[in-house]
Protein backbone atom coordinates (compact mmCIF):
# COMPACT_ATOMS: atom_id res chain seq x y z
CA UNK A 1 0.00 0.00 0.00
CA UNK A 2 2.79 2.65 0.64
CA UNK A 3 4.14 1.91 -2.37
CA UNK A 4 1.14 2.35 -4.34
CA UNK A 5 0.73 5.45 -2.57
CA UNK A 6 4.12 6.70 -3.80
CA UNK A 7 3.44 5.49 -7.60
CA UNK A 8 -0.15 6.25 -7.64
CA UNK A 9 1.11 9.83 -6.82
CA UNK A 10 3.46 10.24 -9.15
CA UNK A 11 1.86 8.66 -11.95
CA UNK A 12 -0.42 11.63 -11.07
CA UNK A 13 1.46 14.19 -11.38
CA UNK A 14 3.23 13.10 -14.43
CA UNK A 15 0.08 12.75 -16.04
CA UNK A 16 -1.53 15.99 -14.95
CA UNK A 17 1.92 17.95 -16.21
CA UNK A 18 1.41 16.30 -19.61
CA UNK A 19 -2.80 16.86 -19.55
CA UNK A 20 -1.67 20.72 -19.02
CA UNK A 21 0.75 21.20 -21.15
CA UNK A 22 -0.87 19.99 -24.31
CA UNK A 23 -3.87 22.43 -22.94
CA UNK A 24 -1.22 25.21 -23.31
CA UNK A 25 -0.25 24.64 -26.53
CA UNK A 26 -3.86 23.85 -27.90
CA UNK A 27 -4.52 27.00 -26.13
CA UNK A 28 -2.04 28.69 -28.65
CA UNK A 29 -3.24 27.39 -31.91
CA UNK A 30 -6.42 27.32 -31.03
CA UNK A 31 -6.27 31.22 -30.40
CA UNK A 32 -4.65 31.79 -33.80
CA UNK A 33 -7.38 29.65 -35.66
CA UNK A 34 -10.48 31.44 -34.05
CA UNK A 35 -9.27 34.61 -32.68
CA UNK A 36 -10.09 36.92 -30.03
CA UNK A 37 -14.04 36.91 -31.46
CA UNK A 38 -13.89 33.13 -31.67
CA UNK A 39 -12.53 32.00 -28.46
CA UNK A 40 -15.01 34.56 -27.04
CA UNK A 41 -17.75 32.50 -28.68
CA UNK A 42 -16.10 29.47 -27.32
CA UNK A 43 -15.90 30.49 -23.90
CA UNK A 44 -19.73 31.67 -23.84
CA UNK A 45 -21.05 28.23 -23.42
CA UNK A 46 -18.29 27.09 -20.85
CA UNK A 47 -20.34 27.85 -17.52
CA UNK A 48 -23.48 26.37 -18.37
CA UNK A 49 -21.57 23.21 -19.58
CA UNK A 50 -19.57 23.31 -15.99
CA UNK A 51 -22.68 23.85 -14.12
CA UNK A 52 -24.36 21.24 -15.72
CA UNK A 53 -21.21 19.32 -14.65
CA UNK A 54 -21.27 20.27 -11.55
CA UNK A 55 -25.03 19.04 -10.82
CA UNK A 56 -24.52 15.80 -12.59
CA UNK A 57 -22.04 14.46 -10.71
CA UNK A 58 -20.80 16.84 -7.59
CA UNK A 59 -18.87 14.94 -4.98
CA UNK A 60 -19.99 11.47 -5.98
CA UNK A 61 -16.65 9.91 -7.79
CA UNK A 62 -14.69 10.69 -4.85
CA UNK A 63 -17.45 9.61 -2.01
CA UNK A 64 -17.03 6.35 -4.98
CA UNK A 65 -13.85 5.92 -4.11
CA UNK A 66 -14.24 6.11 -0.43
CA UNK A 67 -16.92 3.42 -0.28
CA UNK A 68 -14.99 1.33 -2.67
CA UNK A 69 -11.83 1.29 -0.44
CA UNK A 70 -13.82 0.61 2.25
CA UNK A 71 -15.33 -2.87 0.88
CA UNK A 72 -11.87 -3.08 -0.68
CA UNK A 73 -10.01 -3.47 2.94
CA UNK A 74 -12.85 -6.04 4.17
CA UNK A 75 -12.32 -7.72 0.70
CA UNK A 76 -15.94 -7.66 0.17
CA UNK A 77 -15.74 -7.72 -3.33
CA UNK A 78 -19.48 -8.72 -4.53
CA UNK A 79 -20.48 -5.35 -2.45
CA UNK A 80 -17.97 -3.49 -4.24
CA UNK A 81 -19.25 -3.86 -7.60
CA UNK A 82 -22.88 -3.27 -6.33
CA UNK A 83 -22.01 0.20 -4.85
CA UNK A 84 -20.86 0.63 -8.29
CA UNK A 85 -23.32 -0.58 -10.15
CA UNK A 86 -25.95 1.51 -8.29
CA UNK A 87 -23.79 4.68 -8.17
CA UNK A 88 -23.18 4.69 -12.26
CA UNK A 89 -27.04 4.23 -12.66
CA UNK A 90 -27.43 7.24 -10.71
CA UNK A 91 -24.69 8.93 -12.60
CA UNK A 92 -26.17 8.09 -15.85
CA UNK A 93 -29.30 9.04 -15.61
CA UNK A 94 -28.09 12.52 -14.08
CA UNK A 95 -26.21 13.28 -17.08
CA UNK A 96 -28.45 11.97 -19.87
CA UNK A 97 -31.03 14.13 -18.35
CA UNK A 98 -28.90 17.16 -17.91
CA UNK A 99 -27.71 16.52 -21.47
CA UNK A 100 -30.78 16.20 -22.91
CA UNK A 101 -31.92 19.39 -20.98
CA UNK A 102 -28.45 21.46 -22.35
CA UNK A 103 -29.54 19.96 -25.88
CA UNK A 104 -32.92 21.57 -26.04
CA UNK A 105 -32.56 23.90 -23.88
CA UNK A 106 -29.78 25.98 -25.77
CA UNK A 107 -32.20 27.78 -28.27
CA UNK A 108 -34.24 28.98 -25.05
CA UNK A 109 -31.01 30.14 -23.18
CA UNK A 110 -30.03 32.42 -25.58
CA UNK A 111 -33.99 34.02 -26.51
CA UNK A 112 -34.24 34.74 -22.72
CA UNK A 113 -30.66 36.33 -22.85
CA UNK A 114 -28.88 34.29 -20.12
CA UNK A 115 -26.42 33.90 -22.95
CA UNK A 116 -26.23 36.94 -24.93
CA UNK A 117 -24.62 36.02 -27.88
CA UNK A 118 -26.65 33.75 -30.15
CA UNK A 119 -23.71 32.76 -32.17
CA UNK A 120 -22.57 30.49 -29.25
CA UNK A 121 -25.68 28.22 -29.85
CA UNK A 122 -23.54 25.82 -31.93
CA UNK A 123 -21.31 25.51 -29.12
CA UNK A 124 -23.96 24.82 -26.56
CA UNK A 125 -25.21 21.67 -28.66
CA UNK A 126 -21.73 20.47 -29.65
CA UNK A 127 -21.06 20.64 -25.23
CA UNK A 128 -24.32 18.64 -24.50
CA UNK A 129 -23.11 14.83 -25.39
CA UNK A 130 -19.67 15.81 -23.15
CA UNK A 131 -21.79 16.34 -19.95
CA UNK A 132 -22.74 12.75 -20.41
CA UNK A 133 -19.61 11.24 -21.14
CA UNK A 134 -17.54 13.49 -18.61
CA UNK A 135 -20.04 12.48 -15.84
CA UNK A 136 -19.68 8.73 -16.58
CA UNK A 137 -15.65 9.02 -17.03
CA UNK A 138 -15.53 10.45 -13.46
CA UNK A 139 -17.74 7.75 -11.90
CA UNK A 140 -14.93 4.72 -13.31
CA UNK A 141 -11.95 7.16 -12.36
CA UNK A 142 -13.67 7.32 -8.41
CA UNK A 143 -14.35 3.53 -8.85
CA UNK A 144 -10.64 2.51 -9.90
CA UNK A 145 -8.69 4.84 -7.32
CA UNK A 146 -10.82 3.04 -4.78
CA UNK A 147 -9.02 0.41 -5.59
CA UNK A 148 -5.51 2.28 -5.72
CA UNK A 149 -5.40 1.96 -9.49
CA UNK A 150 -4.48 5.24 -10.84
CA UNK A 151 -3.06 4.21 -14.04
CA UNK A 152 -6.55 3.92 -15.50
CA UNK A 153 -6.76 7.83 -13.99
CA UNK A 154 -3.84 8.98 -15.78
CA UNK A 155 -3.62 7.41 -19.04
CA UNK A 156 -7.62 7.99 -19.70
CA UNK A 157 -6.77 11.66 -18.85
CA UNK A 158 -3.78 11.57 -21.05
CA UNK A 159 -6.38 9.99 -23.93
CA UNK A 160 -8.61 12.26 -23.38
CA UNK A 161 -6.76 15.32 -23.79
CA UNK A 162 -4.58 14.39 -27.03
CA UNK A 163 -8.16 12.93 -28.79
CA UNK A 164 -9.99 16.35 -27.78
CA UNK A 165 -7.30 18.77 -28.72
CA UNK A 166 -6.97 16.56 -32.11
CA UNK A 167 -11.00 16.96 -32.58
CA UNK A 168 -11.04 20.79 -32.01
CA UNK A 169 -8.61 22.26 -34.43
CA UNK A 170 -9.30 20.00 -36.77
CA UNK A 171 -12.78 20.90 -36.85
CA UNK A 172 -12.26 24.71 -35.67
CA UNK A 173 -9.90 24.90 -38.70
CA UNK A 174 -12.55 23.13 -41.23
CA UNK A 175 -14.99 24.98 -40.51
CA UNK A 176 -13.91 28.17 -39.97
CA UNK A 177 -15.01 29.36 -43.61
CA UNK A 178 -18.64 28.67 -42.79
CA UNK A 179 -18.28 31.49 -39.45
CA UNK A 180 -16.63 32.03 -36.35
CA UNK A 181 -20.07 30.50 -34.51
CA UNK A 182 -19.46 27.47 -36.32
CA UNK A 183 -15.70 27.35 -35.87
CA UNK A 184 -16.54 27.68 -32.37
CA UNK A 185 -19.09 24.97 -32.20
CA UNK A 186 -16.53 23.02 -33.97
CA UNK A 187 -14.43 23.22 -30.98
CA UNK A 188 -16.60 22.07 -28.51
CA UNK A 189 -16.95 18.87 -30.45
CA UNK A 190 -13.78 17.97 -28.58
CA UNK A 191 -14.95 17.54 -25.42
CA UNK A 192 -17.45 15.12 -26.40
CA UNK A 193 -15.02 13.12 -28.13
CA UNK A 194 -12.28 13.42 -25.39
CA UNK A 195 -14.50 12.23 -22.74
CA UNK A 196 -15.70 9.18 -25.24
CA UNK A 197 -12.17 8.12 -25.62
CA UNK A 198 -11.47 8.49 -22.15
CA UNK A 199 -14.33 6.29 -20.62
CA UNK A 200 -12.76 3.60 -23.74
CA UNK A 201 -9.81 3.33 -21.91
CA UNK A 202 -11.50 3.10 -18.65
CA UNK A 203 -13.95 0.52 -19.75
CA UNK A 204 -10.61 -1.61 -20.41
CA UNK A 205 -8.89 -1.33 -17.04
CA UNK A 206 -12.63 -1.95 -15.50
CA UNK A 207 -13.07 -5.41 -17.29
CA UNK A 208 -9.63 -5.80 -16.52
CA UNK A 209 -9.37 -5.78 -13.03
CA UNK A 210 -13.38 -7.21 -12.62
CA UNK A 211 -11.40 -10.23 -14.45
CA UNK A 212 -8.84 -10.30 -11.60
CA UNK A 213 -10.87 -10.02 -8.43
CA UNK A 214 -11.39 -13.30 -6.54
CA UNK A 215 -15.04 -15.06 -7.04
CA UNK A 216 -14.48 -16.75 -3.64
CA UNK A 217 -14.09 -14.07 -1.27
CA UNK A 218 -16.05 -13.63 2.04
CA UNK A 219 -20.19 -13.54 1.69
CA UNK A 220 -21.45 -10.31 3.10
CA UNK A 221 -25.01 -9.19 3.41
CA UNK A 222 -26.45 -7.21 0.37
CA UNK A 223 -26.97 -3.66 1.04
CA UNK A 224 -30.13 -1.83 0.39
CA UNK A 225 -29.96 0.41 -3.15
CA UNK A 226 -31.92 3.12 -1.26
CA UNK A 227 -28.68 2.55 2.14
CA UNK A 228 -25.98 2.92 -1.16
CA UNK A 229 -27.78 6.39 -2.27
CA UNK A 230 -28.03 7.36 1.10
CA UNK A 231 -24.30 6.83 2.38
CA UNK A 232 -23.08 8.79 -1.09
CA UNK A 233 -25.30 11.64 -1.04
CA UNK A 234 -24.22 11.96 2.84
CA UNK A 235 -20.38 11.59 1.29
CA UNK A 236 -20.93 13.56 -1.51
CA UNK A 237 -22.86 16.46 -0.61
CA UNK A 238 -19.92 18.33 1.51
CA UNK A 239 -17.31 17.41 -0.73
CA UNK A 240 -19.27 18.77 -3.30
CA UNK A 241 -20.23 21.92 -1.51
CA UNK A 242 -16.27 22.18 -0.92
CA UNK A 243 -15.80 22.46 -4.68
CA UNK A 244 -18.99 25.24 -4.80
CA UNK A 245 -16.77 27.49 -2.62
CA UNK A 246 -14.03 27.95 -5.08
CA UNK A 247 -16.08 30.16 -7.77
CA UNK A 248 -17.64 31.83 -4.62
CA UNK A 249 -14.58 32.96 -3.49
CA UNK A 250 -13.95 34.21 -6.72
CA UNK A 251 -16.79 35.87 -7.38
CA UNK A 252 -16.51 37.64 -3.75
CA UNK A 253 -13.17 38.88 -4.78
CA UNK A 254 -14.43 40.55 -7.93
CA UNK A 255 -16.88 42.44 -6.09
CA UNK A 256 -14.13 43.35 -3.70
CA UNK A 257 -10.82 43.70 -5.07
CA UNK A 258 -11.39 45.99 -7.62
CA UNK A 259 -14.06 48.30 -5.96
CA UNK A 260 -11.27 48.60 -2.61
CA UNK A 261 -8.83 48.92 -5.45
CA UNK A 262 -10.14 52.09 -6.59
CA UNK A 263 -10.57 53.48 -3.07
CA UNK A 264 -7.12 52.98 -2.23
CA UNK A 265 -6.39 55.55 -5.26
CA UNK A 266 -6.74 53.80 -8.48
CA UNK A 267 -8.30 54.37 -12.24
CA UNK A 268 -10.84 51.81 -13.05
CA UNK A 269 -8.55 50.87 -15.70
CA UNK A 270 -5.41 50.68 -13.75
CA UNK A 271 -7.80 48.22 -10.55
CA UNK A 272 -8.84 46.35 -13.43
CA UNK A 273 -5.12 45.88 -14.80
CA UNK A 274 -4.29 44.83 -11.11
CA UNK A 275 -6.72 42.38 -10.70
CA UNK A 276 -6.09 40.26 -13.81
CA UNK A 277 -2.26 40.07 -12.67
CA UNK A 278 -3.15 38.66 -9.34
CA UNK A 279 -5.81 36.26 -10.59
CA UNK A 280 -5.36 35.62 -14.14
CA UNK A 281 -1.06 35.32 -13.92
CA UNK A 282 -0.30 34.77 -10.01
CA UNK A 283 -2.91 32.45 -8.67
CA UNK A 284 -2.48 30.28 -11.76
CA UNK A 285 1.08 29.84 -11.06
CA UNK A 286 0.00 28.82 -7.33
CA UNK A 287 -2.10 26.04 -8.91
CA UNK A 288 0.69 25.08 -11.14
CA UNK A 289 3.07 24.72 -8.70
CA UNK A 290 0.70 22.57 -6.37
CA UNK A 291 0.31 19.83 -8.77
CA UNK A 292 2.27 16.83 -6.79
CA UNK A 293 -0.17 17.62 -3.47
CA UNK A 294 -3.91 17.69 -5.55
CA UNK A 295 -2.71 14.80 -7.23
CA UNK A 296 -1.30 12.93 -3.73
CA UNK A 297 -4.30 13.88 -2.40
CA UNK A 298 -6.57 12.05 -4.60
CA UNK A 299 -4.53 9.11 -4.08
CA UNK A 300 -4.97 9.47 0.30
CA UNK A 301 -8.56 9.28 0.12
CA UNK A 302 -8.96 5.62 -0.48
CA UNK A 303 -5.72 5.06 0.88
CA UNK A 304 -6.99 6.38 4.20
CA UNK A 305 -10.33 4.93 4.01
CA UNK A 306 -8.60 1.29 3.61
CA UNK A 307 -6.86 1.72 6.70
CA UNK A 308 -9.24 3.31 8.87
CA UNK A 309 -12.34 0.96 7.56
CA UNK A 310 -9.45 -1.71 9.21
CA UNK A 311 -9.06 0.27 12.29
CA UNK A 312 -5.63 0.19 11.46
CA UNK A 313 -4.65 3.79 13.27
CA UNK A 314 -0.93 2.99 13.16
CA UNK A 315 -1.02 3.10 9.41
CA UNK A 316 -3.55 5.95 9.04
CA UNK A 317 -0.90 7.67 12.02
CA UNK A 318 2.14 6.43 8.89
CA UNK A 319 0.37 7.56 5.93
CA UNK A 320 -1.04 11.07 7.35
CA UNK A 321 2.93 11.99 8.54
CA UNK A 322 4.30 10.84 5.09
CA UNK A 323 2.05 12.32 3.03
CA UNK A 324 2.75 15.71 5.15
CA UNK A 325 6.41 15.46 4.88
CA UNK A 326 6.29 15.06 1.37
CA UNK A 327 3.73 18.07 0.85
CA UNK A 328 6.37 20.29 2.97
CA UNK A 329 9.50 18.59 0.45
CA UNK A 330 7.31 19.96 -2.46
CA UNK A 331 6.07 23.10 -1.59
CA UNK A 332 8.41 25.13 0.99
CA UNK A 333 11.50 24.84 -1.83
CA UNK A 334 8.46 26.11 -4.66
CA UNK A 335 7.68 28.97 -2.50
CA UNK A 336 11.15 30.04 -2.48
CA UNK A 337 11.85 29.56 -5.98
CA UNK A 338 8.21 31.34 -6.90
CA UNK A 339 9.41 34.38 -4.20
CA UNK A 340 12.84 34.42 -5.54
CA UNK A 341 12.15 34.16 -9.65
CA UNK A 342 8.72 35.85 -9.62
CA UNK A 343 10.00 38.94 -12.32
CA UNK A 344 11.62 36.74 -14.49
CA UNK A 345 9.09 33.77 -14.49
CA UNK A 346 5.87 36.25 -15.38
CA UNK A 347 8.09 38.14 -17.66
CA UNK A 348 9.02 34.82 -19.62
CA UNK A 349 5.65 33.09 -19.23
CA UNK A 350 3.13 36.44 -19.67
CA UNK A 351 5.57 39.23 -20.44
CA UNK A 352 4.12 41.05 -17.63
CA UNK A 353 7.10 42.19 -15.31
CA UNK A 354 4.31 44.23 -13.40
CA UNK A 355 3.09 40.95 -12.24
CA UNK A 356 5.70 40.92 -9.80
CA UNK A 357 4.85 42.13 -6.56
CA UNK A 358 1.61 40.51 -6.25
CA UNK A 359 3.18 37.11 -7.15
CA UNK A 360 5.90 37.27 -4.63
CA UNK A 361 3.04 38.37 -2.04
CA UNK A 362 1.21 35.34 -3.09
CA UNK A 363 4.56 32.46 -3.83
CA UNK A 364 3.66 31.04 0.35
CA UNK A 365 0.43 30.34 -0.37
CA UNK A 366 2.31 27.62 -2.03
CA UNK A 367 3.26 25.82 1.13
CA UNK A 368 -0.53 26.48 2.40
CA UNK A 369 -2.29 25.15 -0.58
CA UNK A 370 0.03 21.70 -0.64
CA UNK A 371 -1.06 21.34 2.95
CA UNK A 372 -4.52 22.11 2.34
CA UNK A 373 -4.82 19.86 -0.40
CA UNK A 374 -3.45 16.81 1.37
CA UNK A 375 -5.24 17.36 4.81
CA UNK A 376 -8.33 17.84 2.68
CA UNK A 377 -7.38 14.46 1.68
CA UNK A 378 -6.76 12.62 4.97
CA UNK A 379 -10.01 14.24 6.45
CA UNK A 380 -12.36 12.80 3.15
CA UNK A 381 -10.53 9.40 3.92
CA UNK A 382 -11.01 9.26 7.69
CA UNK A 383 -14.67 10.00 6.39
CA UNK A 384 -15.63 13.25 7.89
CA UNK A 385 -15.90 15.53 4.59
CA UNK A 386 -18.17 18.24 6.53
CA UNK A 387 -14.91 19.38 7.96
CA UNK A 388 -12.79 20.75 5.92
CA UNK A 389 -16.15 22.68 4.51
CA UNK A 390 -16.37 24.20 7.04
CA UNK A 391 -12.79 25.24 7.11
CA UNK A 392 -13.18 26.71 4.07
CA UNK A 393 -16.34 28.93 5.18
CA UNK A 394 -14.22 30.18 7.95
CA UNK A 395 -11.32 30.89 6.25
CA UNK A 396 -13.32 32.45 3.56
CA UNK A 397 -15.27 34.81 6.09
CA UNK A 398 -11.39 35.61 7.26
CA UNK A 399 -10.40 36.74 3.31
CA UNK A 400 -13.28 38.85 2.41
CA UNK A 401 -12.03 41.06 6.12
CA UNK A 402 -8.03 40.79 4.88
CA UNK A 403 -9.42 42.43 1.12
CA UNK A 404 -11.53 44.88 2.60
CA UNK A 405 -8.86 45.99 4.86
CA UNK A 406 -5.58 45.77 3.52
CA UNK A 407 -6.60 46.50 -0.64
CA UNK A 408 -7.53 49.98 0.18
CA UNK A 409 -4.47 50.78 1.42
CA UNK A 410 -2.68 52.57 -1.06
CA UNK A 411 0.77 51.17 -0.35
CA UNK A 412 -0.42 47.63 -0.29
CA UNK A 413 -2.93 47.33 -2.99
CA UNK A 414 -3.21 44.22 -5.08
CA UNK A 415 -0.33 43.30 -2.74
CA UNK A 416 -3.27 43.12 -0.20
CA UNK A 417 -5.31 40.88 -1.99
CA UNK A 418 -2.32 38.78 -2.63
CA UNK A 419 -1.70 38.41 1.60
CA UNK A 420 -5.52 37.90 1.86
CA UNK A 421 -5.22 34.59 -0.48
CA UNK A 422 -2.20 33.58 1.36
CA UNK A 423 -4.65 34.00 4.82
CA UNK A 424 -7.56 32.26 3.27
CA UNK A 425 -5.71 29.31 2.60
CA UNK A 426 -3.38 29.02 5.20
CA UNK A 427 -6.54 29.47 8.04
CA UNK A 428 -7.88 26.81 5.63
CA UNK A 429 -4.72 24.12 6.05
CA UNK A 430 -3.87 25.12 10.23
CA UNK A 431 -7.86 24.27 11.09
CA UNK A 432 -7.63 20.97 8.92
CA UNK A 433 -4.57 20.25 10.64
CA UNK A 434 -6.04 21.13 13.91
CA UNK A 435 -8.93 18.12 12.89
CA UNK A 436 -6.45 15.75 12.13
CA UNK A 437 -3.83 16.12 14.83
CA UNK A 438 -7.82 15.33 17.24
CA UNK A 439 -8.66 12.36 14.98
CA UNK A 440 -5.14 10.69 14.41
CA UNK A 441 -3.00 11.89 17.13
CA UNK A 442 -0.57 13.31 14.49
CA UNK A 443 0.85 17.21 14.50
CA UNK A 444 3.85 18.55 12.58
CA UNK A 445 7.68 18.13 13.96
CA UNK A 446 8.97 21.88 14.09
CA UNK A 447 12.79 20.71 13.56
CA UNK A 448 11.33 19.10 10.13
CA UNK A 449 9.82 22.05 9.35
CA UNK A 450 12.87 24.08 10.07
CA UNK A 451 15.37 22.32 8.79
CA UNK A 452 13.27 22.29 4.75
CA UNK A 453 12.95 26.28 5.52
CA UNK A 454 16.69 26.85 6.66
CA UNK A 455 17.42 24.57 3.04
CA UNK A 456 15.44 26.19 0.67
CA UNK A 457 16.41 29.79 2.16
CA UNK A 458 20.18 28.40 1.07
CA UNK A 459 18.89 27.53 -2.12
CA UNK A 460 17.16 30.43 -2.71
CA UNK A 461 20.49 32.85 -1.73
CA UNK A 462 22.29 30.31 -4.28
CA UNK A 463 19.32 30.89 -6.99
CA UNK A 464 19.01 34.28 -6.94
CA UNK A 465 23.17 34.41 -7.39
CA UNK A 466 23.15 31.90 -10.26
CA UNK A 467 20.36 33.84 -11.78
CA UNK A 468 22.12 37.08 -11.66
CA UNK A 469 25.38 35.60 -13.20
CA UNK A 470 23.60 33.74 -16.05
CA UNK A 471 21.25 36.55 -16.94
CA UNK A 472 23.19 37.49 -19.87
CA UNK A 473 22.53 33.92 -21.89
CA UNK A 474 19.13 35.08 -22.48
CA UNK A 475 15.80 34.57 -20.12
CA UNK A 476 15.02 30.37 -20.75
CA UNK A 477 18.06 29.36 -20.39
CA UNK A 478 18.95 31.45 -17.33
CA UNK A 479 15.20 30.17 -15.73
CA UNK A 480 16.39 26.16 -16.85
CA UNK A 481 19.98 26.63 -15.26
CA UNK A 482 19.05 28.53 -12.27
CA UNK A 483 15.82 26.04 -11.22
CA UNK A 484 18.37 22.98 -12.29
CA UNK A 485 21.03 24.32 -9.76
CA UNK A 486 19.15 25.32 -6.95
CA UNK A 487 16.93 22.39 -6.92
CA UNK A 488 20.41 20.06 -6.63
CA UNK A 489 21.35 22.10 -3.96
CA UNK A 490 18.35 21.56 -2.49
CA UNK A 491 18.52 18.33 -2.43
CA UNK A 492 22.01 18.02 -1.22
CA UNK A 493 21.41 20.17 1.46
CA UNK A 494 18.27 17.85 2.82
CA UNK A 495 20.66 15.43 2.33
CA UNK A 496 23.63 16.49 4.34
CA UNK A 497 20.91 17.23 7.19
CA UNK A 498 18.65 14.18 6.72
CA UNK A 499 16.06 15.84 6.07
CA UNK A 500 15.82 13.00 2.86
CA UNK A 501 17.07 9.82 3.45
CA UNK A 502 18.41 6.77 0.95
CA UNK A 503 15.19 5.34 1.85
CA UNK A 504 13.16 7.84 0.74
CA UNK A 505 14.71 7.76 -2.57
CA UNK A 506 14.27 3.69 -2.56
CA UNK A 507 10.27 4.45 -2.70
CA UNK A 508 11.13 5.94 -6.48
CA UNK A 509 9.59 3.95 -8.71
CA UNK A 510 11.48 3.07 -11.28
CA UNK A 511 14.97 4.58 -10.07
CA UNK A 512 14.28 3.39 -6.36
CA UNK A 513 16.20 0.00 -6.79
CA UNK A 514 19.59 1.81 -7.46
CA UNK A 515 18.93 3.52 -3.75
Amino acid sequence: MANKLVSGTLILTVSLFVVKAIGSINWIILSRILGGEGIGIYQMAFPIYLLALEVSSAGIPIAISIITAEKAAKEDYAGAQRIFHVSLTMLCITALILSILVFFGSRWLIEYHIIRESRAYYSLIALAPAIFFTTIIAGYRGYLQGWQKMTPTAVSQIVEQLVRVGVMLGFAAVLLPYGLEYAAGGASLGAGAGGAAALLVLLFYYYKLKHRLPKNGPVFPQEKISHILKRLVILALPISLASIMLPVVSNLDLLIVPRRLEIAGYATAQATELFGYLNGMSVPLINLATILTASMAMNLVPAISHYHTLGDSESVYDKTASSMRVALLATIPFSVMLYVLAKPVVTFIYNAPAATDATQAIALAIVFLGLHQVSTGILQGLKMPKIPVMNMGIACVIKVFCNWFLVAIPTLGIIGASYATVADIGVAAALNLFFIYKHTGYAMQFKDVLKNIVCAAAMGIVMQGIFNYTEHIGLFLSLLLTTMLGTAVYIGLMAACGGVTRRDAAKIPGIGRFF
